[in-house]
């Protein structure tokens, strides 16, 4: 049966790359503050970036700043990616970064939106509500959900490293109390029964990283905060990588849309990103 995960794996072995690369259109790095100038950035990003791609993940707030035009500007933005996907022969996954969390019926909203009218294959969500908040994106197995675990952002640790009462995950049938980001993700593991859950994980806490490799080997990471934000690639691979060298995208954004040729950039990025890896492998 196809998957999100499953999907994406071949993406990442068409392209040799695990980078997935962020499509955010501040404004100020627009010619104007308008729609259609962040259409323009994301197209010539997509058409520069997309064959070094293994996904791109826009997200939502810099194209809902601009109202009704920038939701048509971001379906545009995920259409291209489509055009370019179809001219290599390869799938490239696109990864709502929209951060949704609501009950169940707002949810069935949001997932319509997203995956049907948008047409993304993707999106984060924020998993504070329980499953139910998430179920109704994952009724179809080819399109995934990212839920936030472990964020890269200074404020992170107020709640997500609470510590919290492990319950029915325990070692050796001992009792043991865990952070909250640990909590969410041995649930997000035994919720993941269509292989298209994965996992927020900051590049900014490698050891944190680490601890959750081991508790989730199987799952898929999304690592923002790369670069700007002052995650190291080394010590993220390191942390990060499955066994099999995958389970780990590397989103990173403004090192590559600032970059005076994105192409270059984003090729020199997936480059290191493999060397590191095979490094590692040795």
């Amino acid at each position: 049966m196809e998957t999100f995960f499953s999907f994406l794996e071949r993406r990442v072995d068409d392209c040799s790359s695990l980078l997935c690369i962020g499509l955010d259109p501040h404004v100020s790095d627009l010619k104007k503050p308008t729609a259609a100038s962040a259409l323009d950035f994301c197209l010539n990003l997509v058409k520069q970036t997309a064959r070094y791609a293994a996904a791109f993940k826009p997200n939502a707030a810099f194209f809902e700043v601009f109202g009704a035009e920038g939701w048509t500007a971001l379906k545009q933005v995920i259409e291209a990616v489509q055009e370019q996907s179809d001219r290599m022969g390869s799938m490239i996954p696109v990864i709502l970064d929209a951060k949704r969390g609501d009950i169940a019926p707002t949810a069935e909203a949001y997932a319509k939106s997203a995956f049907e009218k948008l047409g993304a294959h993707a999106i984060t969500l924020n998993p504070y509500l329980g499953k139910d908040s998430i179920e109704p994106f994952l009724q179809v197995p080819e399109k995934g959900v990212f839920l936030l675990c472990k964020t890269s952002n200074p404020g992170a640790g107020d709640l997500q490293d609470l510590t919290v009462d492990g319950g029915q995950w325990t070692m050796n049938n001992s009792s043991r109390s865990m952070p909250l980001y640990e909590y969410v993700a041995h649930l997000a593991r035994s919720w993941n029964t269509r292989n298209n859950i994965g996992l927020v994980v900051g590049a900014t806490h490698p050891q944190i990283m680490s601890n959750l490799r081991a508790s989730v080997p199987d799952m898929w990471f999304l690592a923002p905060g790369i670069g700007a934000q002052g995650g190291e690639l080394e010590a993220t691979l390191k942390a990060g990588l499955r066994k099999d060298g995958k389970g780990l995208l590397i989103n990173v954004s403004r090192s590559i849309a600032r970059a005076e040729k994105p192409g270059l950039a984003a090729a020199e990025i997936r480059d290191q990103i493999l060397e590191i890896r095979e490094q590692l492998r040795r």
